[in-house]
């Protein structure tokens, strides 16, 4: 379309235009709809909006039109009650002018999910929403199971304000919340990389390998530290690898046989890739596993340390690039930079304190089951056991999520 064109379409209807707000509610059932639109059509009025919500059965429909013209308002009227009557529907007509009031600037959506979300915590996020110069524009049910995720669409406060206002008390409120900016860009193509250990799957990998060595205790009490931050990573990485010297490469294939995926990690991977997502995972751990994980859930991107394999033993170090905390952030924009993502459309999702880096890089860090460190510092938690969740956080719905389980190939 030509500037010439576009500059005799109106955008919006003016506010001394008169306008009609009808309102139906009752039970639903097939063509009600339909069925208000043909009433409506027999007066010539265009639409200027609509809203519909079907709640446990009952039907909310609003349409927002142009007054009829004159003389026949209360010919509509009739028409549209009678109509509503032999539906066994309510309905209210209120007279007004123009359209709906403009919004505020700043769009942000909030994703909060609860299990359960209570009418406290509810009360809690809209106030601090108002709090914070916001308005509610729509609230939207994304999932009711495994936990229940609604959605907030809010103007009128910036996207940054807002998260301030409401991430760092979500644990109070006992749900997790997700704010991020309105736009085209939230359903554009992305890329999504995570963690490994403990969150993709459910296990440390060197304590698996320790676990075989004879040396489970040592190994897990330095990784416990070094997730809290109380170690560097590359130093704990060493020690930790040195105490599997002599380890037969046999026990590869034993460790991969024992890794336990999260709740959730399958569907959410299947998700993403149905919906034109690139998925990849950067771990500490160690690449005879993650490329394992990599072939049988196809991702697009792995990376991890390397196990140096000697003549059939483990030597007990590590060869190759080290992949810690700074490691992981350069590799997430690696990725981005391969997949033709924009590093402010990529998720990053962890659990320990050397992801950091690479959530706080990410356009969404996700805190996964993480220790309080990492859900301090990220833009957001999941405190929840079942990866999939996350998927609410990106605006997919539960009804996605069964459409791709629906299409395993």
């Amino acid at each position: 379309m030509s500037a010439s064109q576009t500059s005799d379409v109106p955008t919006d209807v003016p506010i001394d235009v008169p306008t009609l707000l009808v309102k139906i509610f009752g039970k639903d059932r097939p063509g009600i709809t339909a069925g208000l639109f043909d009433t409506l059509a027999a007066y010539s009025v265009d639409v200027v909006d609509i809203e519909q919500v079907v709640t446990r059965g009952r039907i909310v429909l609003c349409a927002l039109v142009t007054h009829p013209p004159a003389g026949l308002e209360g010919d509509l009227r009739a028409t549209v009650h009678s109509w509503a009557d032999s539906m066994r529907l309510q309905t209210e007509i209120i007279s007004g002018h123009g359209d709906n009031r403009p919004r505020g600037h700043g769009r942000s959506l909030v994703t909060v999910l609860g299990h359960p979300l209570t009418a406290e915590s509810t009360a809690a996020i809209a106030a601090r929403i108002t709090g914070a110069g916001g308005n509610i524009d729509r609230i939207f049910r994304l999932a009711k199971y495994p936990v229940t995720a609604v959605e907030f669409a809010v103007s009128g406060t910036e996207p940054e304000e807002l998260r301030t206002a409401l991430v760092t008390e979500a644990a109070a409120l006992g749900v997790d919340i997700a704010v991020v900016a309105a736009g085209l860009h939230r359903r554009a193509q992305r890329l999504v990389v995570m963690d490994v250990d403990s969150t993709l799957i459910q296990d440390e990998v060197i304590e698996l390998f320790a676990a075989h060595a004879g040396c489970e205790a040592e190994v897990a009490e330095v990784t416990a530290a070094a997730m809290r931050g109380e170690l560097d990573f590359e130093q704990s990485l060493h020690a930790r690898v040195k105490l599997l010297k002599g380890l037969d490469g046999s026990v590869v294939d034993k460790v991969r046989s024992e890794v336990r995926l999260t709740p959730g990690a399958r569907t959410l991977i299947r998700t993403l890739k149905r919906l034109g997502f690139q998925v990849g995972v950067v771990s500490g751990g160690f690449t005879q596993v993650t490329d394992d994980l990599r072939e049988r859930l196809g991702l697009d991107f792995a990376q991890a340390n390397t196990l140096e394999i000697v003549d059939g033993k483990l030597t007990g170090r590590v060869i190759g690039e080290i992949v810690d905390r700074a490691g992981k952030a350069r590799l997430l924009r690696r990725f981005a930079a391969e997949a033709g993502v924009p590093i402010s459309q990529t998720v990053a999702i962890g659990d320990g304190a050397n992801d950091l880096d690479m959530l706080n890089a990410a356009g969404l860090g996700v805190a996964f089951n993480a220790k309080p460190v990492v859900r301090q510092a990220a833009h957001t938690a999941v405190n929840f056991p079942f990866l999939d969740t996350v998927l609410y956080l990106l605006g997919v719905t539960r009804e996605e999520v069964e459409a791709a389980d629906m299409h395993v190939d």
